[in-house]
């Protein structure tokens, strides 16, 4: 039954915990896949070197949040660092599982800047959801710069596509409303916020032949000419572009999507956790290993001085792209997405 509550990963863990108990060892839980022979390849080494610590990486995939809870309820942690994507961040608030990040220890000289540093996370990765235009369909001489370009029809005829589900067509649709993009949330939070993003979203839903369901799909559409203006997700653009379609993205008015690195609560070694997330989230020159085998990149400082300007172009953390973003809120939507999805659909079918 114990075995059954704590999970393989942790089991396996316990059972290790003699033969490790000589070394100092930091237990770090992450995704597998890519980002686990990253990790091992590139961040582990670096932060054995510099802490004379060694690491032990478990891959616990989408399992970290529930390993994490059955730990932490029966009072025997066993890691010290986690993975937390942005879907998992509010729901491991909300149960407390998180330990408050240390800034003083960690940032001391506040390098790391706001978007970065959450009360129980640093960002550890970034994605946008952006729209992106077929610049061959694009009036003459005329491209989009703005949201409110997006819904107008009339400077910019031809089909478009957004994603099936209200998760940031309604901070986009507020947008092209008027509102600012850091006030979004706020105006959504309302009652009249919510009715005036679905009158907004409504004039453009005649414009909408397909809503898309995956990131393949919005690119097929526009590389097919299907719809002249999707959003998407900002790393499915460039091989559309490899592929020859003229397309182009808009950073201004995206959706930043954020994953972090976090210390669960109760974590043996929280201030050298600290020193792990310092590795994974500060260090430029491993953060340019990592975006060279995913452009998912993080804030780490200095990061894009390492780059061309052209490649610091395309990344949703470049400071250009990001200013002109709003940072996705996952709080928002899993406190709201119930009672809001249930209004979507029924819109949908209107």
């Amino acid at each position: 039954m114990y075995k059954t509550l704590l999970g393989a990963a942790a089991v396996a863990l316990l059972a290790a915990s003699p033969a490790l108990s000589q070394d100092k060892v930091l237990t770090i839980a992450g995704s597998g896949g890519v980002v686990k022979e990253i990790t091992e390849k590139v961040f582990l080494p670096a932060f054995e070197e510099k802490t004379g610590w060694k690491t032990k990486f478990v891959a616990a995939e989408s399992n970290i949040l529930l390993e994490v809870r059955t730990m932490a309820a029966s009072g025997q942690m066993l890691y010290d660092a986690m993975e937390v994507s942005a879907s998992s961040y509010p729901q491991a608030v909300r149960e407390g599982l998180l330990e408050p990040i240390d800034y003083s220890l960690l940032d001391p000289d506040n390098k790391l800047p706001a978007k970065a540093k959450k009360k129980f996370g640093v960002v550890s990765a970034s994605y946008s959801t952006v729209p992106v235009q077929r610049l061959d369909k694009n009036p003459e001489g005329r491209k989009m710069q703005s949201w409110a370009d997006f819904w107008d029809v009339d400077t910019f005829p031809g089909p478009r596509s957004l994603k099936q589900q209200p998760e940031y067509n309604l901070e986009f649709a507020l947008i092209a409303d008027g509102v600012a993009p850091d006030d979004v949330y706020d105006v959504l939070g309302t009652e009249e916020g919510l009715d005036r993003a679905f009158a907004k979203l409504s004039e453009l839903k005649p414009y909408i032949p397909v809503w898309w369901t995956s990131g393949a799909q919005s690119v097929q559409l526009l590389s097919d000419g299907e719809v002249f203006y999707s959003t998407t997700y900002n790393g499915r653009v460039g091989k559309l572009q490899e592929s020859g379609v003229d397309v182009e993205i808009m950073w201004n008015g995206g959706a930043l999507h954020t994953s972090h690195v976090g210390i669960p609560k109760g974590a043996p070694n929280y201030e050298m956790a600290h020193e792990w997330i310092r590795v994974r989230t500060m260090r430029p020159d491993l953060e340019l290993e990592y975006v060279k085998k995913l452009p998912y990149p993080n804030f780490a400082p200095g990061l894009f001085d390492a780059m061309s300007e052209e490649q610091a172009k395309t990344m949703p953390s470049y400071p250009a792209n990001a200013d002109v973003q709003f940072v996705a809120n996952e709080e928002f939507w899993a406190e709201n997405i119930e009672r809001i999805r249930e209004r979507f659909d029924e819109w949908l079918l209107e």
